[in-house]
């Protein structure tokens, strides 16, 4: 198969050759490898790679991936991060609009008259910047003679794959995982990665959210080995019985194996290292194990973040190991009763932020130690809950949370605002996803990629559809998705608000954004039937959230009030250079002539870009304290 420039102008392709999502677990090829957390099977690729810009595909190297070819003229570029801020292109802010509103007409495929196919729409562009990518690797001496797979954890918007001259792969969906086997291909010695990267696709509609407009490989490359029996995916099930404080262990497991024979070795222990499920299988491609019965366990949640460790050992049939898996799982209940959500048997309230993943020098390029700051600056602020605005974070960033009792709300990569709001109008005359079979696959792909990489993380209560998508048969479906994967989580999404002829069949929520108190208490007081979330409240922006009080006093006279995520945790601006004073300043949107935008709207949150809590954090802090 050849790469095909047109496939970012239909939204019908969006992934080729791109292996199957699967969960998030590390794997070791030793104990003492688990031990010191290095695994051998595991080669980052992150660093300086060649690069080379273009402002549209008709300019760019199109034949760059050759093993030929001459890229003395390339210049070097860090991976992650993002193109803008290495120094090409300009950096763009914008909330509702496209991107390209104002300078070139353009409407989604399908969208509008029969005719739409949407050919050369970004593929033809005078402008859709191109980066051209180029990584020369060699194996490690340890995975060489194994079957080599290649992760990108984060490229946007999409992105053409080849290896040694061959082409490899395409895909989309900038916040999720894509994977390819490289093995075919792959040798020892002298390896040449080639990824070309668009900047905008039929994607852009669906990633429509309010932030930084970057592009370019701005997440995490690696390489891993899977050895002769390899744990390609696990769904670890624990289940929590409230009334007798008990739990179970269900584990799903999906192996490949080109050595025949051999076992699975199941270990679960508690913090205390006392062992309190043990189990051996031989191996099949598909295994389900059950726990027996646990007895008592000890519950996840805010406040007592308790977490069992599930240790899987594949040996061959000679017994020798050839994976360890290790996973951190916790058990805990979230149920609806009497149109009230319980978490445990209590009734869960939520003091949450919204968060983007944010850095004023990387971008969304956000690194661990920003992320530790993050959780510890919602631990000592009574912060118990995240809801990932308005995308998948790093997979780090779930663990933390597991590890620290946070809730997510964990948001699939969907937001196509500008397709239906015009002008501060609900006017869905041309929005997609919507009811549009072309659109169907692509947004059902990231919900099950979403769900697929994270479905073992227990801080993980809600799984949402998106945002400010309106609403249609294809969410729908999405949410049907959802509901036959995981019934034991909720299922949140807020577009019904403006179309209620979804409202019974979207949604296990009410949630809706900045509805003043008062209107909160209408729907309230008449017979709701659903529990009542806001998903995004006190818009942080200015002088903001003085207004706190009126709503936690809602949580003690309402019951089926759960609380809410403040908008939102960070200001989204960026470290420059003052171009009189010399001086590093924080820009926001507008600041970089950049066209349409939404300037200062950018700053919104309740911690500066530098990671400075601002004075309404103390209002955070009294209140979300008080109401735990």
């Amino acid at each position: 198969m050849e790469a095909d420039i047109r496939w970012i102008d239909n939204p019908e392709v969006f992934r080729v050759n791109q292996l199957p999502a699967h969960s998030d677990h590390e794997f070791y090829h030793t104990t003492e490898e688990l031990l010191h957390g290095k695994s051998s099977l595991v080669q980052s690729l992150d660093g300086q790679w060649q690069f080379h810009y273009s402002i549209n595909a008709s300019v760019r190297p199109v034949s760059f991936y050759k093993k030929d070819f001459n890229a003395a003229d390339f210049d070097w570029i860090t991976v992650p991060g993002h193109i803008e801020l290495a120094g090409y292109d300009k950096n763009h802010y914008i909330n509702t609009m496209y991107p390209w509103e104002g300078h070139e007409f353009r409407r989604p495929a399908f969208s509008m008259e029969a005719g739409n196919t949407g050919e050369g729409s970004f593929s033809s562009a005078s402008w859709n910047p191109v980066g051209s990518y180029l990584c020369r690797f060699d194996l490690k001496e340890g995975m060489r003679g194994m079957r080599i797979n290649i992760r990108f954890e984060g490229v946007e918007q999409a992105m053409y794959v080849w290896l040694n001259g061959a082409f490899i792969g395409y895909a989309e969906d900038s916040f999720t995982p894509s994977e390819f086997d490289l093995s075919p291909y792959i040798e020892e010695t002298g390896n040449i990665l080639a990824v070309e990267v668009h900047k905008r696709s039929t994607a852009a509609f669906l990633e429509d959210q309010d932030f930084f407009r970057f592009f370019g490989i701005f997440r995490s490359v690696s390489l891993y080995a899977r050895p002769g029996i390899h744990l390609e995916d696990m769904w670890a099930k624990p289940f929590y019985r409230v009334e007798e404080g008990v739990g179970e262990l269900e584990l799903e497991l999906k192996l490949s194996c080109i050595k025949q024979g051999g076992t699975v070795r199941a270990v679960l222990q508690d913090e205390e290292g006392h062992i309190c499920m043990e189990q051996e299988e031989t191996i099949k491609e598909k295994m389900k194990l059950v726990s027996d019965g646990l007895g008592k366990v000890t519950p996840w949640e805010y406040g007592f973040p308790y977490l069992y460790t599930l240790l899987l050992e594949l040996r061959d049939a000679d017994g020798n190991i050839q994976e360890i898996v290790p996973y951190k799982i916790g058990f805990r209940t979230i149920e609806i009763c009497g149109r009230v959500i319980f978490l445990n048997g209590r009734r869960l309230i939520l003091n949450g932020v919204n968060r983007h993943e944010w850095s004023a020098r990387r971008g969304r390029a956000v690194t661990e130690e920003e992320m530790d700051w993050d959780i510890r600056c919602m631990q000592r602020n009574h912060i118990n809950a995240v809801r990932t605005c308005h995308y998948p974070n790093q997979i780090p960033w779930y663990a933390k949370c597991d590890k620290a009792g946070i809730y997510i709300m964990s948001e699939t990569n969907l937001e196509s605002h500008g397709s239906w709001q015009k002008m501060g109008a609900v006017e869905p005359s041309w929005n997609v996803p919507g009811s549009i079979p072309q659109w169907r696959e692509a947004v059902l792909d990231r919900a099950r990629t979403h769900f697929e990489t994270f479905k073992n993380h227990v801080s993980i209560i809600f799984w949402s559809l998106g945002n400010e998508s309106y609403v249609g048969e294809n969410i729908k479906l999405m949410q049907d998705f959802f509901r036959q994967s995981d019934p034991t989580r909720l299922i949140h999404y807020e577009g019904v608000f403006h179309n209620r002829v979804y409202g019974d069949a979207i949604s296990d929520v009410e949630s809706q954004m900045y509805a003043p108190p008062g209107r909160i208490r209408e729907y309230l007081e008449h017979n709701p039937s659903k529990p009542f979330i806001l998903c995004e409240y006190m818009h942080n922006m200015g002088n903001s959230l003085g207004g706190l009080k009126s709503y936690m006093e809602l949580l003690d006279q309402y019951e089926m009030y759960q609380g809410g995520f403040i908008w939102d945790f960070i200001d989204q601006a960026l470290w420059t250079e003052d171009e009189v004073t010399g001086e590093a300043v924080l820009r926001y949107g507008g600041d970089f002539d950049d066209r349409p935008s939404d300037y200062e709207f950018s700053a919104n949150g309740i911690v500066f870009a530098d990671r400075t809590e601002k004075p309404a954090m103390q209002e955070v802090r009294y209140y979300y304290g008080k109401y735990r």
